[in-house]
């Protein structure tokens, strides 16, 4: 199974992993968040849109930028990532990860 090699916050929005294969693959930090694997959020994902006359009530939290606090390792498959707004019950597989993300752009290191 290819393993991340590491784990680098390239600005406060984006991640870069290396993996033990020698693919660098880039993650905003918004692409994660939305694509969180816990059941809350994919029950959240396949709801019906609320009515448009509906307004989020956001935490104080949820108002600032987002960014990951904590990524810590969950045995050799996976990722537990703790987000600025809180959210911190998605364990992401490397399998994931893997599908997630882009290649860096031509020079960006």
């Amino acid at each position: 199974m290819v393993q991340p090699t590491e784990l680098k916050l390239v600005d406060p929005s984006r991640l870069r992993i290396a993996w033990s294969d020698g693919e660098i693959r880039e993650y905003s930090i918004h692409e994660l968040r939305d694509r969180c694997p816990c059941a809350t959020c994919r029950e959240r994902r396949t709801a019906p849109p609320p009515p448009p006359t509906e307004l989020p009530v956001l935490s104080p939290a949820e108002t600032q930028p987002l960014r990951i606090v904590a990524m810590e390792p969950t045995g050799r498959y996976a990722y537990h990532i703790r987000f600025s707004d809180g959210h911190d019950t998605g364990i992401y597989t490397l399998d994931l990860l893997r599908e997630l993300g882009s290649l860096p752009s031509e020079g960006a290191q």
